[in-house]
C-alpha cells in the first residue's frame, strides 16, 4: 500500500506532534494541555473512560475542533491544513458510509473526496475491498450488510487513499467476535506496511494485542505513557494482585477494604500483595470481619490493573 508523505518527510518530523493541546466547551475543559508524540510505524493506543477527552483529542488532530490552546502537526504542517488532511486517514466511532450505495461505490465515493481518479482509484477501491474481506460483496447495497461488514467498510472509506496516518476512534464498537478479529487483522496490515496509528478503544485485550505503547488520558490530561509492560511495573513494581468476591452482609465491606488497602469496583475487591504469601493474613482478616471468600484468584498485575489503579475506574465507565 502506498502512503501519503514521502520516506524523507516521516523522517524530518513525527507522524502526529501535539503538544499543550487545550479545548473548552463554555468553562469546561475537555482536553487540558495535552501533549503527545506518535512515532513512525507505530500503534499508540488511547486508553481513558468515557467523557475522558479521547474523541475531542482525534477531532482536533483531524481538524475538525480548533484549540484554545497549543498545537497539533501532522508530519510538522498544521491540522487541519491541506498537507495534513492528505497525511491522514480517519475512522470515526460513527458509521460515515452511504446506505443506498454499494461497497464499491462508496469507496469510489470516498476516494473522490480524496482527490482520486481514473486507475488509481480503481485500484484503491480494489485493494481496500480485499483488505476488508469484502470483494465478494463489492456490488451488494450498504444497507444489507452486517454490522460487522459495516464497520469494515466504514474502515476501508477512511484510508481509501492509503495514508500515512490512521486514526481510529473505537473501530470494533458493537461487532461479533468474528468481525473483531478480522478487524484485528486489517490493523496489523496496516502496521505490516508502514502505517502509524492511533488507536482508541475500551477493550483491554485489544490495546494489549495491538499497541505499542499506551497512552492514559483522564479528565482531559494524559496521566501516563508507556509500553504496556512499563505501565504495570511502574505503577506495581513485582507485586501480586489478589481478585475477591465475598459473602456476607454487604454493609462495612467497602469499609475493610479500604482499611486493607484495597479497592471495591461493582462487588469485586482488589489488593495488591508484595508477597503471594500475604494472602493468608488477607483471608484471616475478611473471616473475622465476617466477610466469607466466595471467589479467590491470585495473578500479575494487567493493563487493566494499571487503568483501575490510575484513574479509579474501569475502561468502560
Amino acid at each position: 500500500m502506498a502512503t501519503a508523505v514521502s520516506a524523507a518527510a516521516a523522517v524530518c518530523a513525527p507522524p502526529v506532534e501535539v503538544e499543550g493541546f487545550v479545548k473548552r466547551f463554555g468553562a469546561h475543559a475537555a482536553v487540558n494541555g495535552v501533549s503527545l508524540s506518535l512515532r513512525a510505524g507505530e500503534c499508540l493506543g488511547l486508553l481513558g473512560p468515557n467523557g475522558a477527552g479521547k474523541t475531542t483529542l482525534i477531532r482536533g488532530i483531524v481538524g475538525r475542533v480548533l484549540p484554545n490552546a497549543g498545537s497539533i502537526c501532522i508530519f510538522g504542517a498544521n491540522a487541519g491544513t491541506h498537507a495534513a488532511r492528505k497525511a491522514l486517514g480517519w475512522v470515526p466511532q460513527e458509521l460515515a458510509i452511504y446506505p443506498r450505495l454499494t461497497c464499491r461505490e462508496n469507496l469510489m465515493a470516498f476516494g473522490r473526496y480524496q482527490g482520486l481518479s481514473g486507475k488509481e482509484l480503481d485500484n484503491h477501491a480494489a485493494w481496500c475491498l480485499e483488505w476488508a474481506a469484502l470483494a465478494d460483496r463489492a456490488g451488494e447495497p450498504t444497507q444489507q450488510l452486517s454490522g460487522g461488514m459495516k464497520r469494515r467498510l466504514n474502515m476501508a472509506a477512511g484510508i481509501i487513499h492509503h495514508p500515512s496516518v490512521v486514526l481510529m476512534d473505537e473501530p470494533t464498537v458493537g461487532v461479533d467476535l468474528q468481525s473483531r478479529i478480522r478487524i484485528f487483522e486489517m490493523i496489523e496490515t496496516l502496521r505490516e506496511q508502514g502505517a502509524s496509528i492511533l488507536y482508541t478503544t475500551h477493550y483491554m485485550e485489544e490495546a494489549e494485542r495491538l499497541c505499542n505503547r499506551i497512552a492514559v488520558i483522564d479528565h482531559g490530561r494524559i496521566i501516563a505513557e508507556g509500553a504496556h509492560e512499563e505501565l504495570v511495573r511502574s505503577a506495581f513494581g513485582n507485586s501480586t494482585q489478589v481478585v475477591a468476591r465475598f459473602s456476607g452482609p454487604a454493609e462495612g465491606l467497602a469499609a475493610w477494604v479500604a482499611a486493607r488497602g484495597g479497592t471495591l469496583n461493582d462487588g469485586v475487591a482488589h489488593f495488591t500483595l508484595q508477597q503471594p504469601a500475604e494472602i493468608a493474613a488477607l483471608l484471616d482478616s475478611a473471616a473475622a470481619t465476617g466477610f466469607e471468600p466466595a471467589d479467590v484468584s491470585l495473578r500479575r498485575p494487567n493493563l487493566e490493573s494499571v487503568f483501575l489503579h490510575l484513574t479509579g475506574r474501569e475502561l468502560r465507565d
